[in-house]
């Protein structure tokens, strides 16, 4: 493997990078479910996640969190998959085929968990895209919203109230979709 300078990775830096892969990779693909990647390409962008990763890694700034630098990766290839022309053709439009994409949790989840967070996936598809990155980040995630605004290259008021109206939002949905009606 070469990086970006045309050099050859020693063991060492392919060690580091497969210990980092193998230490977030749920994390990204859960990350990826959470911003509407598709069940059946979550593997693919994943991959295409950690490719980003292992060009930028050099860029990385190792006194900055590593989650919300992978969340900005994942967000932004997520984004292009969603933008491609043969996945939109491809979207289910049977509101029970849709239903049963959301329908992934694990093994270990109990049929109430899996129930809830198959609403709470699909009660983020319906958060404004500018601003479910911030939820998902501070409220899912636990990150502090500097380091959101800092990822996310957006001022620190832009975040906090990105943040009150996705979490307006999300309450409207869950409420919507708890009664049974789609707002």
């Amino acid at each position: 493997m070469t990086d970006s300078s045309g050099r050859g990775e020693t063991a060492e830096e392919r060690a580091r990078f497969e210990r980092l892969f193998r230490e977030n990779v749920a994390y990204v693909i859960h990350t990826l479910r959470r911003l509407g990647v598709r069940e059946a390409d979550l593997e693919d962008v994943a991959h295409e996640v950690f490719l980003v990763v292992h060009r930028k890694w050099a860029d990385y700034d190792p006194s900055r969190p590593l989650k919300p630098w992978l969340f900005g990766i994942a967000m932004r290839c997520g984004a292009a998959q969603r933008r491609r022309a043969s996945v939109r053709r491809e979207l289910p439009t049977d509101p029970q085929a849709h239903t049963a994409l959301q329908r992934v949790g694990t093994p270990a989840d109990s049929p109430e968990l899996a129930e809830r967070r198959a609403l709470v996936h699909r009660a983020l598809e319906f958060v404004h895209e500018s601003r479910r990155p911030v939820l998902i980040l501070h409220d899912l995630d636990g990150v502090s919203m500097p380091d959101i605004v800092a990822e996310l290259g957006i001022p620190l008021n832009t975040g906090y109230s990105r943040l009150r109206l996705a979490r307006a939002e999300m309450r409207e949905t869950l409420k919507a979709l708890s009664g049974g009606e789609l707002p």
